[in-house]
């Protein structure tokens, strides 16, 4: 199978990592950057350190006269996204989307639409949910062995220093959609929304803090009721020096669960614990990219297979709209100070 990765910027080497890994399934490789000097150097990385040799194109659209990928996986920034999708959805070719779909939940909403009209496959690069320790938790949950789930604590307690903001666009609307709600948490909000469901109501406050410049929030806390009638607290920062691992805690009439990236505890109601997994880096702390590869292999090999039995991936469009939605009432419930409605 052919693939094409769009971007060359601070993901590109995850994903050139995970495709190397996959060469028993995907058989040619290409590569477009709006950088001409990172995409190239991005290749000689990949060829370097992961015996990987990428073929470079100028554009997208030069690629796709002259190699025919079968799917694109798309890493570029949220504002240039939708070209691509138009393009891609025109020539009848599958796209594995970087979080987030888009920058606000309307233009994510459209990109879903256009792909289900062009019958396009569409998977996002949630990756969380491709972990071990998360199937286990959602295989308990299904399970009953929480019993009913009534409330979760949900934390981010990242850190970036300001470098990481001075990169032009980053934190801010134009490019990125916003900070460290649609940035960072949408990965932990996802889970925690697959975990439980639907929301009805959310109430919550965003601000910048004075640990960063940037344009967009940095602190972000809410408030949220499930449409189960579950109950949760959230926070995500990356104004947490040094940067912390993030945590889904979920409590229910018969136990409780406590999920961090790579591990798991179940407890039941008699207080018992087991442990399973081992901790992992998601990238919490300075160094954004201090994560294992393996849950991004694994959500590409899904979309691969998803593509060749003609099934839908394991993240979809539709669901990865469900973290724009709760990211969006948030924005408007911060912006209006009242409680919104789902």
């Amino acid at each position: 199978m052919k693939v094409v990765l769009v971007g060359a910027g601070m993901v590109a080497d995850t994903h050139l990592a995970a495709l190397a890994d996959l060469r028993e399934k995907i058989d040619s490789c290409a590569l477009v950057g709006r950088s001409v000097e990172r995409t190239k150097a991005a290749a000689v990385r990949a060829e370097t350190n992961f015996g990987l040799a990428p073929t470079l194109y100028d554009t997208l659209q030069d690629c796709l006269e002259k190699s025919s990928p079968d799917f694109a996986i798309l890493a570029t920034p949220p504002n240039a996204r939708k070209d691509y999708v138009d393009m891609l959805c025109a020539k009848g070719i599958h796209i594995l989307s970087e979080k987030p779909l888009e920058r606000t939940c309307s233009a994510a909403e459209e990109i879903v639409q256009t792909c289900a009209a062009a019958k396009v496959k569409l998977g996002v690069v949630l990756q969380h949910r491709m972990r071990t320790d998360v199937a286990l938790l959602r295989d308990h949950i299904e399970k009953g062995a929480l019993g009913q789930v009534t409330h979760l604590d949900i934390r981010v307690p990242w850190w970036r220093d300001q470098s990481y903001y001075d990169v032009p666009g980053r934190g801010t609307y134009g490019r990125d959609g916003g900070g460290v709600l649609i940035s960072q948490a949408i990965h932990t909000l996802d889970l925690a929304l697959s975990f439980a469901g639907p929301l009805r109501t959310v109430q919550a406050m965003t601000t910048t803090t004075p640990s960063h410049k940037m344009e967009a929030e940095d602190w972000a806390s809410a408030s949220l009721r499930f449409q189960s009638g579950a109950v949760a607290n959230f926070l995500a920062t990356t104004a947490a020096f040094p940067g912390g691992s993030e945590r889904v805690s979920i409590y229910g009439t018969a136990g409780a669960a406590h999920l961090r990236p790579g591990q798991l505890e179940l407890i039941d109601a008699d207080g018992n614990s087991e442990m399973h997994g081992a901790a992992s880096g998601s990238g919490g702390g300075a160094d954004p990219m201090a994560f294992t590869h393996d849950w991004h292999r694994a959500i590409i090999e899904d979309f691969v297979d998803a593509i060749a039995t003609d099934r839908n991936p394991a993240v979809t469009g539709t669901m990865a709209l469900d973290g724009h939605r709760a990211i969006d009432a948030m924005e408007r419930a911060s912006a209006t100070g009242q409680r919104v409605e789902l």
